[in-house]
This record gives C-alpha cells, sequence and structure tokens, in this order.
C-alpha cells in the first residue's frame, strides 16, 4: 500500500511538471503548488469520505480550501494524474467524477442547478457533471449539470456548458457551443491545449450559419434572374417589373396631382 501511495505522488508531481512549463524541480511542485497541496488533501479527505468519517472528511476539505483557495468536496470521484493549474477560485462539487488526466485552470466551477431548491430530495443524486479523461477546462468555466463532458474535449476560458459535450468537442462561449470536434483514437494521446483554448482562428458558429444563409440568398438570387430572363421580362429583385407597367405609371401619375382635383 506504501508503494502503490508513493507511485501515486509521484504521478502526480510528474503531471504537474510534464503540463507547466514553469515547474523547475519536484521539490518546487510540493512546496508551491497549491494545485498540488489540494490534492493531496482530496485523497486523504476522500479516504476518511469512504470510510464514513463524514465530519473529519470535511473538515480537511475545509482546511484545504483556506490553504489554497481550492474546494473540492471529498465526496468527489477524481482520478489520475489530476492537475490544477494555479487553481484559485476552483470548485468541485460533491458528486463531480473526473477521469485520468484531466487539466483545470483557475476559476472552473463543476457545479450544481438549483440545489438550493428542495434540497432534501437532491441529496445522494447525482448533481454534478462527469469528465472523461484527457479533458481540459479553461479558466473561468461554468460546467453546470450531471451530464458528461466527452473523452478529450476541450472546454475554453468563461464558457458555461449546461448539456452534453461530445467527445474531442471544443466548446466556447455563453452558452457554450461546439466550434470544432475531432476524435482521438484511444491509443494515441491527445494534444495538449493550454487554457482548453485553441490559438489561432477559431471559427464562429454563428457566423458559419450566416455565412451559410448568404450562399443560399446569392444561389436564390441566380435562379430568379435566370427565370426572369425565361420570361422575357425586365423585372427587379422583388418580382415586380420596373418598365412597362402602366398600372405603376397611373399611381405614379396620380401621386402627383394636388389634393381637392379629379
Amino acid at each position: 500500500m506504501d508503494e502503490a501511495m508513493f507511485k501515486s505522488l509521484r504521478a502526480e508531481i510528474d503531471a504537474t511538471m510534464q503540463r507547466d512549463p514553469a515547474a523547475r524541480s519536484r521539490l518546487e511542485v510540493v512546496l508551491c503548488y497549491p494545485g498540488f497541496q489540494a490534492i493531496m488533501l482530496y485523497r486523504l479527505a476522500n479516504a476518511c469520505w469512504r470510510r464514513r468519517w463524514y465530519l473529519l472528511g470535511r473538515w480537511i476539505s475545509a482546511l484545504g480550501r483556506v490553504l489554497t483557495g481550492i474546494e473540492i468536496h471529498p465526496g468527489a470521484t477524481i482520478g489520475e494524474r489530476f492537475f490544477i493549474d494555479h487553481g484559485m477560485g476552483v470548485v468541485i462539487g460533491e458528486t463531480a467524477e473526473i477521469g485520468d488526466d484531466v487539466t483545470l485552470y483557475q476559476g472552473v466551477t463543476l457545479g450544481g442547478t438549483s440545489p438550493s431548491v428542495d434540497s432534501d430530495s437532491q441529496r445522494n443524486v447525482k448533481r454534478h457533471p462527469t469528465l472523461l479523461d484527457n479533458v481540459i477546462v479553461g479558466s473561468g468555466a461554468q460546467i453546470l449539470g450531471p451530464f458528461t463532458v466527452g473523452r478529450c474535449a476541450r472546454i475554453g476560458a468563461n464558457a458555461v456548458v449546461t448539456k452534453e459535450v461530445p467527445e474531442g468537442a471544443t466548446i466556447v462561449g455563453i452558452p457554450g457551443r461546439a466550434v470544432q470536434t475531432s476524435k482521438t483514437p484511444d491509443n494515441e494521446k491527445a494534444p495538449f491545449v493550454a487554457y482548453g483554448t485553441p490559438t489561432g482562428n477559431i471559427p464562429d458558429p454563428v457566423a458559419r450559419a450566416l455565412d451559410g444563409l448568404l450562399d443560399e440568398v446569392q444561389s436564390l438570387r441566380a435562379r430568379v434572374n435566370e427565370l426572369e430572363a425565361g420570361s422575357g421580362k425586365e423585372t427587379s429583385g422583388n418580382g415586380l417589373p420596373v418598365e412597362g407597367d402602366e398600372r405603376e405609371l397611373s399611381r405614379v401619375g396620380e401621386a402627383k396631382q394636388p389634393e381637392g382635383k379629379c
């Protein structure tokens, strides 16, 4: 058991050094990284929680919050090589589930919806999200509700996510929208994306929809022009004849006559 605990501790330190170029030594990670310290205190609190020492587990969790600024409920389930970068303001709820090799940045909330409404009926009920392996959640992102964020998904900074996230999707905005989706084979490691936000030209789903509508309008306009050319009449884009319509000319003439005269 001691050997397994030592290997787990070493894996947590190595995960921090792999994902943060500012980390220069393992000793620096142990002494100076609140994310690592919060995880160690969580492991202890979770061990107490699983033994039904609920009050002690919550006390250790509260102590970790005071020392690190990171609040992890001892009832949460967290996998291996979990990394919290910077960490201040991170909140992880009681029924949250986190897979292996997951990364969170500062200000992230894995929360529930309407926790103050009829609280008794929500006890021991899944209220918080599940993050599968290799998920990255950018700073300030809010993931709210009992749904699943798929493997290798990327949640951009300050995104608000309240719906299921497919595997490999990149989510940005409020409410969260998928801007790209690319699945990674199980035997391959997904590329690391800092803060869960890809750099470069990020496609805007709203602009993409508008571009599609403009393309449709242009194709319809071209079709209307073809039909008008085939009819032999010169017409405007709204289907009304431009020249040769006596009714239009008569209306224009009536508009020019002074009031009170026939």
